[in-house]
């Protein structure tokens, strides 16, 4: 077991409105420069990846679960028990695990990196769903790229986005709220090849395409694709060749499917 302080139970309390707060709305994860990580796999994936945690919370139920299994690496945290009421209450999911931490935004993740020269990056402009987002950061981590750019995008750390990673976000480096014209200056800068990702029989087939010399490769919105502004100033454009009846694919799927053909 490990120490902690007087159970929270009622719904009033400060801390317990700070957390709803942090779970809805990303002008309040801005302005506190921290977000809420929800479930046993998402806090142990924070630890082990020595995330910046300021406090967990856990249920009384949880903690009869999960004390004697989190009770070493949570020991030199600020842990506060909450009932269990209370953690249904704060809870982004349908049947919580009971557990939950406060982290830190990573600093500086908001500003257009130097990327490496023959570097593997996807960028995701104006993508939406935060489970998209969440599943190409997740994938990227799979399969070693050196990093993902979004650019307005979803919040990166929505809980939704955030659950979707996996855990992912605290081991592929994510950069948010980039300028398209940053982007476009980073990788010019690097030496990189920019792709629009279309859907289009005239682009190149990315099967095709040598990306031996690295890549920086754009996803679109879901239902518009790449704004044409940004396919206009890509060096080239890209496509999946289908051999099917489908039209498009998921955006989330599109980019696995690009990712896999950049990093091999």
């Amino acid at each position: 077991m490990f120490p902690h302080n007087d159970m929270i139970t009622s719904r009033d309390n400060p801390t317990v409105k700070h957390l709803r707060k942090l779970l809805d709305s990303k002008k309040e994860r801005n302005a506190a420069g921290a977000f809420v990580l929800e479930g046993k796999r998402l806090v142990l994936d924070a630890f082990n990846s020595k995330a910046d945690i300021d406090r967990v919370f856990i249920t009384c139920a949880a903690m009869g679960k999960l004390g004697d299994e989190l009770g070493d690496i949570i020991s030199n945290c600020n842990v506060t028990v909450i009932s269990d009421e209370i953690g249904t209450h704060i809870s982004d999911t349908e049947n919580t695990q009971g557990i939950f931490a406060e982290c830190r935004i990573p600093a500086g993740m908001d500003k257009m990196p130097r990327l490496k020269s023959k570097g593997r990056y996807v960028v995701l402009s104006k993508l939406r769903d935060p489970g998209n987002a969440g599943m190409v950061i997740r994938t990227a981590d799979a399969l070693g790229l050196d990093g993902v750019i979004l650019s307005e995008s979803c919040d990166v750390y929505n809980p939704k986005t955030v659950r979707a990673t996996m855990g992912a976000i605290f081991r592929v480096p994510v950069y948010h709220d980039i300028m398209t014209d940053d982007i476009f200056e980073g990788i010019a800068a690097a030496g990189l090849s920019s792709l629009a990702a279309v859907v289009d029989k005239d682009a190149m087939d990315i099967r095709n395409y040598d990306l031996s010399g690295g890549a920086a490769i754009f996803i679109g919105n879901e239902a518009n694709g790449l704004d044409q502004d940004v396919k206009d100033r890509c060096t080239h454009r890209i496509t999946i060749r289908m051999q099917g009846n489908a039209e498009s694919l998921n955006a989330a799927m599109a980019s696995g499917i690009l990712m896999w053909e950049l990093v091999r």
